[in-house]
């Protein structure tokens, strides 16, 4: 399998301008004042559109008047995500949370269109770029050759490959765009004035408090000090362990605005090469993606909140070989968030339930967080199903009445293409949450389902099996005399 990380390199030793192409943009707004300016004018026809909308629906019937909202809605939606895509830094990058976390309290419509975000924004054109580079690096610059073409761009960065002249080492550097650490908190105040403004979300304590855990992630990721500390904590962590990769950090090369680390090989997790690995191999790849989750949630405290494919790579011998070589690249540290000895406690007991697949036990397993004591029984019983659900892939092999024996084969393998958990999931959780009771859950409980999700989801776009119980076991304690029976 050809091992290729990026697209290909043009003029790598070229550290001169360039002329902006189609794709690239000559100049950012990071001012206060014009991004101000640009996000009042998008709130301004927002708000003129909206009040367009609401008095030419006057005389329409009820079914009519839903329709044509809904419509309205998505056009809206589509405006908002191209406008919002124009000014990268943070207001962007809340965007793409809010897209991935705001299912529960934003209209479909919303989420759907900032889900655009995600996809490739145009790059900031090479002088600009390497003005940046030279007021971090100073005379370091000249010490590297630097490709004028990004390999990567992002909302809050994009990465450039170059190479260490003395040594001929080929690293990469994540080139923050300038002033966007800066204009966090406008970014965040102006955004949620266009929610506001639009209608897309009750203005709650509950969506306060959302606003200001963004805001702490953002801070930290824009914080390349601390992305960097992190990375090499993982990388030591993870040296003795074949199965992962993480980048060195050239710390010669790297600022608090300025990432320097080693180039890593791979293909995207989406390659099609990989559905031609060996069953094994890809089996090995599932069960590393899993371990580094669960290491990440039960063990380590700390865990990457950001589940995007772009943040992994797949590094392989060729597919002819049955006992190949499969590496699982971790490429990026900065959204990182902490979790406390309480809470950690009863993710391993409902995992622990979720294993017994005991309802009862879920239920009492849900006991001693506030967002879980607030609920009545009867959404706390759905929620508990929907737990029930998500712990599938880790339920005892050896259940009488276990409902996925059918997705789990006779070496106690559970088999993710077969069992479309991820949207089974999304379905369920969806439904368990439409309770008139049912309040914005709380950030960690998001994060950490979000997590698995996009676990689930990776595992059964790599068609791999997992074992159940030695999975589990590794990392939560069972509880062997427990009945496995109903």
């Amino acid at each position: 399998m050809a091992n290729s990380s990026q697209p290909s390199q043009t003029n790598l030793n070229n550290t001169n301008g360039s002329t902006p192409t189609n794709n690239e943009m000559d100049q950012l707004k990071t001012s206060r004042l014009d991004r101000r300016l640009s996000i009042a004018k998008t709130s301004l026809n927002l708000g003129r559109r909206w009040a367009g909308n609401s008095f030419s629906g006057l005389f329409l019937s009820k079914e009519e008047k839903a329709s044509r909202n809904q419509s309205f809605m998505k056009e809206q939606a589509a405006y908002l995500a191209d406008e919002l895509g124009k000014l990268k830094g943070s207001v962007v990058k809340i965007g793409q949370m809010l897209a991935l976390y705001g299912e529960h309290f934003l209209h479909p419509e919303i989420t759907a269109a900032l889900y655009r975000l995600n996809d490739s924004t145009a790059s900031l054109a090479w002088p600009v770029v390497e003005t940046a580079i030279r007021q971090q690096l100073g005379d370091r610059i000249h010490d590297l050759d630097i490709s004028t073409t990004p390999i990567g761009t992002a909302s809050l960065a994009q990465v450039h490959r170059a190479t260490i002249k003395a040594t001929g080492q080929q690293v990469v550097l994540k080139v923050q765009y300038p002033g966007v650490a800066d204009a966090i908190d406008s970014d965040l105040s102006f955004f949620k004035h266009l929610l506001k403004v639009t209608n897309a979300v009750p203005q709650t304590k509950a969506l306060d408090e959302w606003f200001n855990e963004i805001s702490d992630l953002l801070k930290v990721e824009v914080n390349y000090d601390t992305e960097a500390k992190t990375t090499m904590r993982f990388y030591e962590r993870l040296k003795g362990d074949e199965r992962y990769a993480v980048p060195e950090v050239i710390e010669a090369y790297s600022t608090d605005r300025v990432l320097c680390l080693s180039f890593e090989e791979g293909v995207p997790v989406t390659h099609a090469d990989l559905k031609a690995l060996p069953q094994q191999r890809r089996d090995k790849l599932g069960q590393a993606a899993i371990d580094i989750m669960l290491n990440e949630i039960f063990v380590w405290g700390e865990m990457q909140t950001d589940p995007n494919f772009g943040n992994y790579l797949i590094r392989s011998e060729p597919v002819d070989k049955p006992d190949g070589k499969d590496t699982l690249v971790l490429l990026d540290f900065g959204a990182m968030r902490q979790f406390d000895d309480d809470l950690l406690k009863i993710a391993r007991n409902l995992m622990l339930a979720g294993f017994h697949y005991d309802k009862q036990q879920m239920m009492n397993a849900m006991q001693g967080y506030p967002f879980f004591d607030s609920m009545s029984q009867e959404v706390k019983s759905n929620m508990a199903d929907v737990f029930l659900l998500a712990t599938e892939p880790f339920r005892s092999p050896k259940l009488q009445q276990s409902t996925v024996s059918e997705l789990i084969d006779d070496e106690g393998y559970y088999h993710w293409a077969d069992s479309n958990l991820h949207k089974r999931l999304m379905e369920s959780s969806g439904s368990a949450m439409q309770s008139r009771e049912f309040s914005l859950p709380p950030k960690e409980f998001m994060f950490i389902s979000r997590k698995f999700i996009g676990a689930y989801t990776f595992l059964t776009v790599l068609d791999a099996r997992t074992n159940t119980y030695d999975t589990i076991n590794q990392f939560v304690p069972i509880n062997m005399s427990k009945p496995e029976s109903l």
